[in-house]
């Protein structure tokens, strides 16, 4: 084959539509992110109802937090056998009840048990995510397809978590959960009738701590662990010191998200 032909073909992949299925695990990915950075803008609000410290309530964070780790540690390592699409399916329709078990919290022991079976669906879904995004793409299109998906976290902070701190204080923090537990079910149904295809492998499940062995692993968690470290470190307190502090109203809260949403967009882009 001439250097001519090989550009050809890089030349035709590279102009290759991103597949639309592309756009669905964005929205996945939308409702994920809107549940796991909702809480901190409204915990205000749910603190009041609940008569309990925000510290106390921002708790079903850390429950939400630690159900994704020990999830995305212990079962993602199935998604290759089960398959990625019927995995993001069941982690889905288990988001969707955890988030009604959230609306529905009568105390902040609910909200923090409900919030950690969140996690745990969170967990599993995110990975097979993408895995799907990284199977579904062009040859040539893989970054780009990819990073079509990601803007889903765009969208959370903000859309969804936006609009969520305005919800908040017109209706209720109730009815936030309520709202992203209908978007996690619409989700799921969406999927159902998708061209999604599941691709399966055979064999046993690898090792939940395999992937240490990968060189430069390391260093790469250690820096994802101080991003996120410092980001819910500080997000988390973010919407109390703006409602408590200077005294603004819960939908204002909003927009700090908008704020982090659009710069996280704009480099998205590059």
């Amino acid at each position: 084959m001439s250097n001519s032909d090989q550009s050809a073909i890089l030349t035709a992949a590279s102009r290759a539509p991103i597949p639309a299925a592309a756009y669905l695990l964005t929205g996945c990915i939308a409702v994920i992110g809107s549940n796991s950075l909702v809480l901190g803008p409204i915990a205000p609000a749910v603190a009041a109802s609940f008569a309990a410290s925000v510290p106390a309530v921002m708790t079903a964070a850390a429950a939400f937090g630690l159900g994704t780790s020990a999830s995305a540690l212990f079962l993602a390592r199935y998604i290759d056998r089960i398959g990625a699409r019927r995995m993001l399916q069941g982690a889905l329709l288990l988001l969707a009840l955890a988030l009604v078990g959230s609306a529905l919290a009568p105390t902040v022991a609910a909200l923090v048990a409900a919030q950690l079976v969140a996690g745990i669906a969170a967990g599993v879904a995110m990975p097979a995510i993408y895995a799907s995004s990284a199977a579904i793409a062009p040859p040539g299109r893989e970054s780009g397809t990819i990073g079509v998906v990601l803007t889903g976290w765009t969208l959370s902070m903000v859309a969804g978590v936006s609009l969520s701190a305005v919800l908040a204080d017109l209706i209720h923090w109730r009815a936030v959960f309520a709202a992203v537990a209908l978007l996690a079910a619409t989700a799921v149904a969406g999927l159902s009738v998708s061209s999604l295809r599941d691709t399966r492998k055979s064999g046993p499940a690898p090792s939940p701590l395999g992937a240490l062995a990968v060189p430069g692993i390391l260093p790469l968690l250690i820096a994802c662990g101080a991003f996120m470290t410092a980001f819910y470190g500080v997000y988390g307190y973010l919407g109390d010191h703006l409602h408590e502090g200077l005294g603004e109203p819960v939908s204002a809260n909003g927009l700090a998200a908008i704020a982090y949403g659009l710069g996280f967009g704009a480099a998205a882009l590059l």
